[in-house]
């Protein structure tokens, strides 16, 4: 069994962590660092820290999973990592590429397993878009668009949305839309980006930080295929049913709409029972969330529906025991948490600079 201690107490930790390694028999939860007093109310039993560096300093925990805020994730990391622990951090990995890069150099200096949490490769709609890939139905997809749209004209109180390196929708939501994309197509070629904040600022007069982007990843034609073109997007201010995801190819189309519900079926039982985080699982609502979850096909012949099977966030936690085992693979390879942080800060470039980047041919290493 291994076992596991969680820094932080924020929504990261409460919805997408601690209720699936609660109910993993391969995880043990032996420790929690927060504030917050109703953590022991939630959580009977398990040894809370005031600190991040208290827990890491004395838990017999051999797991560290780190839900800190992004700023955070390097440093915590690293000194996990240097008190022997295995390490899960919550995405991103780090704010930059070579802080994500010397994490890893470190996990293999120390012999350490470090992992990031990219949950949506995990979402119904997703694994069914792969799968649809694979079978060539579609032939070979040359557009595709996929948004991560909300409706909030009003900048919250709340670091996520501050002008912090690291903070904005620039770190929160397209690290998920640019993981997706490095699993269908890999790294492209080139990248556009225009990133903005568009929305007034905070109610205390504070800057904001990065609320929309539109990045447009270009892939060159090769022998074997035609070029490509990936447009990620995400907008505060959509309150209409957009479509999540659009793909193009030589034999047809694909649109879905609406996201996966597990995450909205995780907060709403933790406002309804917060002291027992697992109880939804076994909910009518759980078992029925894939109730007509689906995407339309649409080729010469006419439309036809691509049905979602229910996907379960706790198969990363079944992945992630097999990797600390060493029984299988990263749920995520670092390579590809490293390739999404370089492409986030091209896109900050190229946003500056107004203009197309092109990826040098490798990651550069730091000194």
């Amino acid at each position: 069994m291994i076992k596991t201690a969680v820094i932080g107490f924020g929504l990261s930790a409460r919805v997408f962590h601690l209720p699936f390694i609660a109910s993993n028999t391969d995880f043990k939860l032996v420790g929690i660092s927060t504030s917050q007093p109703e953590v022991a109310e939630c959580w009977p039993g398990v040894q809370i820290y005031a600190d991040a560096d208290s827990l890491i300093q004395h838990t017999d925990a051999s797991l560290i999973v780190i839900t800190a805020p992004n700023r955070a994730h390097f440093s915590l990391a690293k000194t996990a990592l240097l008190a022997g622990k295995d390490v899960l951090v919550e995405k991103p990995l780090a704010v930059t590429m070579f802080e994500a890069i010397e994490l890893q150099k470190l996990a293999q200096q120390r012999q350490r397993k470090l992992a990031v949490f990219h949950n949506r490769r995990f979402d119904d709609d997703f694994v069914a878009l792969q799968q649809l890939l694979q079978s060539g139905q579609l032939g070979a997809v040359q557009l595709m668009y996929s948004r991560f749209d909300r409706f909030r004209p009003q900048v919250q109180a709340r670091w996520k949305e501050s002008a912090e390196p690291g903070n904005g929708v620039l770190y929160d939501l397209a690290p998920h839309l640019l993981d997706q994309v490095i699993v269908l197509f890999g790294a492209p070629d080139s990248i556009t980006a225009s990133c903005q904040s568009l929305r007034a600022g905070a109610p205390q007069g504070d800057a904001t930080g990065i609320d929309y982007f539109q990045l447009r990843l270009d892939y060159l034609a090769t022998a074997t295929l035609p070029a490509r073109q990936v447009v990620l997007s995400s907008s505060p201010f959509c309150a209409h049913p957009a479509p999540r995801f659009e793909l193009h190819g030589t034999g047809g189309s694909v649109i879905s709409y609406g996201l996966d519900p597990q995450e909205q079926l995780l907060r709403d039982a933790l406002q309804q029972t917060p002291q027992q985080a697992t109880a939804v699982f076994t909910s009518a609502d759980w078992q029925q969330r894939p109730h007509n979850r689906h995407a339309e096909i649409w080729t010469q012949a006419g439309k036809t529906i691509l049905p979602f099977a229910a996907s379960h966030y706790g198969d990363f936690y079944q992945q992630l025991a097999l990797y600390l085992q060493d029984l299988g693979p990263a749920p995520v390879p670092l390579a590809d948490a490293i390739l999404g942080l370089q492409l986030i800060e091209l896109a900050l470039q190229s946003s500056t600079q107004q203009r197309a980047v092109i990826l040098p041919e490798a990651v550069p290493v730091p000194l």
